[in-house]
C-alpha cells in the first residue's frame, strides 16, 4: 500500500513538473473580465475570427448555424458575414457546416513548421487571461522566420494576424529583466480599442469551448435557490419534529 501511494505521489509530481515545462517561461498574465451573456461582444469577437483567425485556424467542432443561433444572427447574416469557405465546386459551404477551412494540414506544416491547431477549445485548454496577453504580446524579431515573436509564447511558429489593428511592437527589457513592448508603428486602432476588440475575440473563443457555460451558468443558480429555499424547509421540518424532544 506505501510503494502504491508513493508511485501515486511520484506520478503526480511528475505530472507537475511537465506541465510546468510545457507552459514555458512564466510570464505574468494580464486579467480579462468577460462575459459570453453580451451578445454583442460575442457578435464583434466572431467578426474578428472569421476574419482574422480562420484562415489558418478552425473550429471543426462548431457549426455555423449554431452560432449564428447563439449569437442572434439570422440565417442570411451568417451566410453572408461569417461562411467564406468554399467546397470543392468552389460553392460557400452551407450554414450547417462546420467551421473549418481550406488549409491542409501538410501545407499548415511546410508553411508554418506545424500545422496551425484547432481553436474551438483553445479557452479551455490556455485560459482567457492566456489567449488576452498572448494575442496583445507579438513584436517584431527578425531573427525569426517570419518576422514577428511573442512574449508570452516564445517562438511562436505564427504571424501577428492583427497587426493591422494594433500596429507594430517591439520589445524592450529593463536591467532588472523586466519586460516592456513599445509601439514602433501605430495600427488603424487605439491601444483602448484593441484591447476591447482582443477582450471580444477572447470572450467569443471561450463561448467556442463551451456553448452551453450561459445556460450551465443560468441553471446553477436557479439550483442554488432552489436549495437554500429546501434547506430552509427542511430546517423548519426538522424543528417540528423534534420540538417535543428534550
Amino acid at each position: 500500500m506505501k510503494s502504491l501511494f508513493a508511485l501515486i505521489v511520484l506520478a503526480a509530481l511528475l505530472g507537475a513538473v511537465s506541465s510546468a515545462q510545457a507552459a514555458g517561461p512564466s510570464v505574468p498574465l494580464d486579467s480579462v473580465a468577460i462575459d459570453v451573456n453580451n451578445e454583442a461582444s460575442l457578435q464583434r469577437g466572431a467578426h474578428l475570427f472569421v476574419n482574422y483567425c480562420m484562415g489558418c485556424h478552425s473550429a471543426q467542432f462548431m457549426r455555423y448555424n449554431r452560432v449564428g443561433r447563439d449569437l442572434g444572427l439570422t440565417e442570411n447574416q451568417v451566410i453572408r458575414n461569417m461562411v467564406f469557405t468554399t467546397d470543392e465546386d468552389g460553392e460557400l459551404v452551407s450554414s450547417g457546416s462546420l467551421m473549418t477551412n481550406a488549409m491542409t494540414r501538410a501545407y499548415g506544416n511546410e508553411a508554418f513548421g506545424k500545422a496551425p491547431p484547432d481553436l474551438t477549445l483553445v479557452a479551455r485548454v490556455r485560459g482567457t487571461d492566456w489567449l488576452y496577453t498572448f494575442l496583445r504580446s507579438f513584436y517584431r524579431d527578425e531573427s525569426r522566420p517570419l518576422g514577428v515573436n511573442n512574449v508570452v509564447f516564445e517562438n511562436v511558429g505564427m504571424p501577428h494576424p492583427l497587426w493591422e489593428l494594433q500596429g507594430w511592437q517591439e520589445k524592450r527589457k529593463d536591467a532588472d529583466g523586466t519586460v516592456h513592448l513599445d509601439l514602433l508603428r501605430a495600427g488603424t486602432m487605439s491601444a483602448p480599442e484593441y484591447d476591447r476588440a482582443i477582450r471580444d475575440l477572447v470572450t467569443f473563443l471561450s463561448y467556442l469551448a463551451e456553448p452551453i457555460q450561459a445556460d450551465r451558468q443560468r441553471i446553477g443558480i436557479i439550483v442554488m435557490l432552489f436549495l437554500l429555499v429546501f434547506l430552509v424547509l427542511a430546517y423548519l421540518l426538522k424543528k417540528e419534529y423534534w420540538k417535543d424532544v428534550h
